[in-house]
């Protein structure tokens, strides 16, 4: 009997917690991001003027700012540009989650989201190319509300009263629609579907290839749990683990790969690119996208024996705070196309940095709860996965611990990424070590972890008892 009280006084506990969560992230404060016009803004390797652009100057400052392959926009660009990127946020009203009777992730998920977004960013590299932007992105409002809102209050109550579940569904489904006429309506029809799809794989149920659900049932396999923090380091494995998993066809043309120690190893990647997925064929797909050219996503139909690579690198750009001889080195992976992004953000509240303008990184904010959206519809509403409001935070705030994401699309272009990025990395006169390295050759040729079990294996970071170092939760300080 006494066990089943205290069952009872955590299960209502839980409820009231999960209740006052979705309360207090369901508030979306008045609160506006203000721009320099006499600077660049960089979003996801693209840069933006915000200046008039007949100006002399912005080419300028551009070309210092990003390169000679910089993009020049305005404004209006840019929010569309932004707004375009795939935003997912705390839900509520969901189908129970693995292992508990949690049915949000208000207050604790936000690092799993984050990784989400960074995520969606590879996927619309992969099937819609860097400059794809949504049609509808300029029609959604801010928000600014400053109070909170009826809908939150309907909330509230129905969570006191105990919310109905919504029953769990299969997979997304095709889209029937008519197909447009011309040629150029027929390629944006079918980038839209590509949109939408994308999306419905993280949506907030079980059967979603890359939702919620299945981020944290992977989880449970490395100890953790629904309602635990999860860092940024443990999240790029869940990551790597739900793309392999995944068994819609869609995916099976991309895979990920997890850096060890801050060391990035060459080989494995390319064999990651190269070799076909466990009990599927090489790069088989059900759809094709509209083409394989530079800027486009990967088709099969022209690859046929390779896989594009998802790279997450887990590093810690300082000890207590992040080294500020770390800024210009997080500007210059920002600055790259194929760069999906950076997951981390203040302690204990993940952020996706996608930007920058001078010293403040640009950002995607998970903390906003939004009610469950059942994607297994053909016409499920859009909206509430893209984010009309960019947010800014100083570099100076921003917690040490991070993932850094790039998207590979073939062994050739990652012997491309790695040239470029190993003199991004080479270290200042002030930088005593690189935020990471490439090293030729596979991982087990450098094994330090032969005597562990799997379950240790999985951590990211394994100590070499020959080293003097020092640690900070998931990471290892040189």
């Amino acid at each position: 009997m006494e066990n089943k009280g205290s069952d009872e006084v955590e299960t209502l506990k839980t409820k009231f917690v999960s209740v006052w969560h979705n309360v207090k992230y369901s508030w979306a404060l008045k609160l506006k991001t203000s721009f320099s016009r006499n600077s660049p803004v960089l979003l996801l390797g693209k840069c933006y003027h915000f200046k008039a652009e007949d100006d002399d100057s912005v080419a300028e400052a551009c070309s210092e700012a990003c390169g000679e392959d910089s993009v020049v926009g305005n404004a209006e660009a840019f929010r569309k540009d932004f707004t375009s990127r795939v935003w997912l946020t705390y839900r509520e009203e969901c189908p129970p989650l693995p292992g508990s009777t949690l049915t949000s992730d208000c207050g604790w998920g936000c690092m799993l989201r984050a990784g989400q977004m960074m995520l969606a960013q590879a996927l619309i590299l992969h099937f819609l190319g860097r400059d794809w932007t949504w049609s509808e992105a300029m029609a959604l409002q801010p928000l600014d509300t400053e109070t909170w809102t009826t809908s939150a209050a309907k909330r509230l109550v129905a969570s006191l009263q105990g919310p109905s579940r919504p029953p769990e569904h299969g997979p997304h489904p095709p889209l029937q629609s008519q197909a447009p006429g011309s040629a150029e309506e027929a390629d944006a029809h079918l980038k839209e579907m590509y949109h939408r799809s994308l999306v419905s794989w993280f949506g907030d149920s079980p059967s979603a290839q890359l939702g919620l659900h299945r981020l944290i049932r992977t989880g449970l396999t490395m100890g953790k749990q629904a309602g635990d923090w999860y860092g940024p380091s443990v999240v790029a494995h869940i990551l790597k683990k739900a793309v392999e998993e995944a068994m819609d066809p869609g995916l099976a043309g991309i895979t990920a790969y997890v850096s060890q120690d801050c060391t990035v190893y060459s080989a494995d990647v390319i064999d990651s690119h190269r070799a076909p997925r466990a009990g599927q064929p090489s790069a088989e797909r059900s759809e094709a996208p509209p083409n394989s050219q530079s800027n486009q996503p990967v088709s099969a139909s022209t690859l046929t024996d390779s896989r594009a690579v998802i790279i997450l690198i887990p590093v810690r750009l300082g000890g207590e705070k992040t080294n500020p001889d770390y800024f210009n080195f997080a500007k210059s992976i920002l600055s790259l196309d194929y760069c999906i992004g950076i997951i981390g953000g203040k302690p204990k509240q993940a952020c996706y940095f996608v930007g920058f303008q001078d010293d403040s990184l640009i950002y995607m904010d998970p903390h906003y709860c939004q009610s469950f959206v059942d994607v297994s519809t053909s016409d499920f509403p859009l909206q509430s996965y893209h984010c009309p409001s960019p947010k800014k935070m100083p570099f100076s705030k921003m917690d040490p611990s991070c993932t850094l994401g790039f998207y590979s699309k073939s062994a050739q272009d990652y012997e491309r990424i790695s040239q470029e990025l190993s003199k991004v990395l080479q270290p200042s006169a002030k930088e005593k070590y690189p935020a990471f390295t490439f090293v030729q050759g596979h991982g087990r040729d450098y094994d330090l972890s032969a005597g562990l079990t799997p379950e240790k294996r999985e951590w990211p970071f394994i100590r070499d008892p020959r080293r003097t170092v020092t640690t900070i939760g998931d990471f290892v300080l040189l």
